[in-house]
């Protein structure tokens, strides 16, 4: 009984289909627009991934970049400071 009722009813959804094209037409039409929809932002979502990860590694870049110029400094600023204590012991001894 339940088989028969599941035949009539694809039956009958098959009929309306065949007898009304433009209704399948326009239905193919709106499923093509909305595929179509679909992988314009499939493809706007990788693009912004690309984008965003291109980004990161901009930032990565600058702070390696920063940090080598902090380095340097710190290089200098050391030297500097062994420089100064070197001069600061010479002075005490001489007043010894």
């Amino acid at each position: 009984m339940m088989a028969e009722e599941n035949k009539s009813v694809w039956a009958n959804s098959d009929s309306d289909e065949s007898s009304s094209g433009t209704s399948s037409s326009r239905e193919s039409e709106d499923e093509l627009q909305c595929l179509m929809a679909d992988d314009t932002e499939e493809k706007l979502y990788q693009s912004f991934e690309e984008v965003k990860a291109e980004r990161e590694s901009c930032a990565t870049n600058a702070e390696l970049a920063g940090s080598s110029n902090m380095q340097a400094a710190l290089s200098k600023l050391l030297t500097e400071n062994e420089e100064l204590r070197s001069k600061s012991e010479e002075m005490l001894s001489e007043n010894q």
